[in-house]
């Protein structure tokens, strides 16, 4: 990987793309309103993107680096892997109640491309099992009974969250969220509600 700064055409070609995309969807945007919006030409479009796929691609690609980067500074933070759970499950309720949140971009994605070999789908599949894994990861330290049943479990609230953060009200869809994850650490704790 190149340390070089990408260039400005391209970040602001990206940026206009993610900004779309997450608006408005995929499917339902084509490249000349992409090239419009950015600014640039078809020529640089394709420069840096042999294809509206590779953007798609591109897109996702640093959505995942900025929930890396937030959960990694949250486990790097020092606190116990119970915390470190608590804190990443009150960044996803802070994000819900955030301007024009339109639930998980990974989600909206794979909805419009189902086939599970298109290079869109697997970069969806490859997040998804990166954030199953870094839970599951967390939650083995919190107990010693298998982590695998929470870590879905855990997973699959967040998925509910985003879905109905955006459907309902964010603040209460947030804190339900939030309940539900401290139920899932009491349990593995061994003291049920």
């Amino acid at each position: 990987m190149s340390d070089r700064k990408p260039s400005e055409a391209r970040s602001r070609l990206l940026a206009t793309a993610t900004r779309i995309f997450y608006t408005e969807g995929i499917h339902s945007v084509g490249i000349d309103r992409i090239i419009a919006e950015a600014q640039i030409t078809r020529a640089t479009l394709y420069r840096h993107f042999p294809g509206k796929e590779d953007l798609v691609v591109a897109y996702l690609d640093d959505v995942d680096r900025a929930i890396r980067a937030q959960v990694d500074a949250v486990i790097a933070s020092g606190l116990k892997p119970e915390e470190v759970i608590r804190a990443i499950a009150a960044g996803i309720a802070h994000d819900l109640r955030t301007p024009g949140f339109r639930g998980c971009a990974f989600l909206n994605a794979v909805a419009e491309y189902p086939d599970p070999e298109h290079p869109v789908h697997r970069v969806v599949l490859a997040h998804r099992q990166w954030f199953l894994d870094t839970i599951t990861g967390l939650l083995a330290q919190t107990a010693d009974t298998p982590p695998e049943p929470a870590a879905r479990h855990f997973v699959m609230l967040r998925d509910g969250a985003m879905a109905a953060g955006c459907l309902t009200d964010p603040t209460t869809v947030g804190e339900t969220f939030r309940h539900g994850v401290d139920g899932l650490l009491r349990a593995r704790a061994g003291s049920l509600p």
